[in-house]
């Protein structure tokens, strides 16, 4: 909005008037400015539209509500607890796709200032049947990064997705790219844990070498799953600082 503020002055010296009229007359005459309209202003992307939303890193650190993307029908919104602990969340409620990602695509636009590794966790729940090892996992992928691996506890063992070109492989489902990213344990509510190849747990890592946007993608794999928040951090971070932080990145428009 562009405000225009007139200052009026008023004068009741008739010789006073005659003389500032005299000088105005001898004075150069002043270009005028260009009347501005509004096909002048440049349009403006509302920011209320998640295709439209970019994630900005800060400091080595990304903390994004999942739900902040476009999603098909069968990605449900709800939400559970007090009004003091209300975690709102997306959960699968469709087809199970345990072996052809690309059901249920949802993607995140990343803006990397500071390049390097990130690890990657996201903070998940169960919300069918009793048994920890079923409705546990959802397809990730970052198919424009500069790479994409996971890796296990102590750094003797890499892998990375099937038909990229790299390998070894994780055992289990992995397929055009994407990683089966599930979380373990019988306690069933949400906890902050992304691992993939199966009975090998390796945590999810993705590499930036220069800043920029980036694309993450998720796929829906089984029902059930329930996501409510995403972090990526990189060394200059802590994961307890990551997964604890209540400052979420600001996101602006393209």
């Amino acid at each position: 909005m562009i405000a225009i503020f007139v200052l009026g002055t008023s004068c009741t010296n008739d010789s006073l008037s005659e003389s500032l009229e005299t000088e105005s007359t001898e004075s150069p005459t002043e270009e005028e400015e260009p009347e501005v309209t509004t096909e002048d202003i440049p349009e403006q992307i509302a920011c209320d539209n998640p295709t439209n939303f970019i994630f900005n890193e800060k400091d080595g650190l990304l903390l994004i509500e999942f739900e902040n993307a476009v999603f098909t029908e069968d990605w449900k919104l709800k939400s559970e607890g007090s009004t003091d602990s209300e975690v709102t969340f997306m959960v699968w409620e469709g087809e199970q796709s345990l072996g052809n990602p690309g059901n249920g695509i949802a993607t995140y636009k990343l803006k990397i200032e500071n390049s390097g590794t990130y690890q990657f966790l996201w903070n998940s729940a169960i919300k069918i049947g009793d048994n920890g090892s079923d409705h546990n996992d959802t397809w990730l992928r970052f198919n424009d990064a500069t790479d994409f691996y996971a890796q296990n506890g102590d750094g003797t063992s890499i892998v990375y997705p099937r038909d990229i070109g790299k390998t070894p492989n994780p055992e289990g489902a992995s397929k055009d790219g994407w990683f089966k990213i599930y979380r373990s344990g019988n306690n069933l509510d949400f906890k902050w844990q992304s691992s993939t190849f199966d009975n090998n747990a390796h945590n999810v890592f993705v590499e930036f070498n220069e800043p920029g946007i980036y694309i993450m993608e998720i796929s829906a794999r089984s029902s059930g799953h329930a996501i409510d928040k995403f972090v990526l951090f990189n060394s200059s971070v802590s994961k307890s600082d990551a997964i604890s932080s209540m400052n979420f990145s600001e996101i602006t428009c393209n």
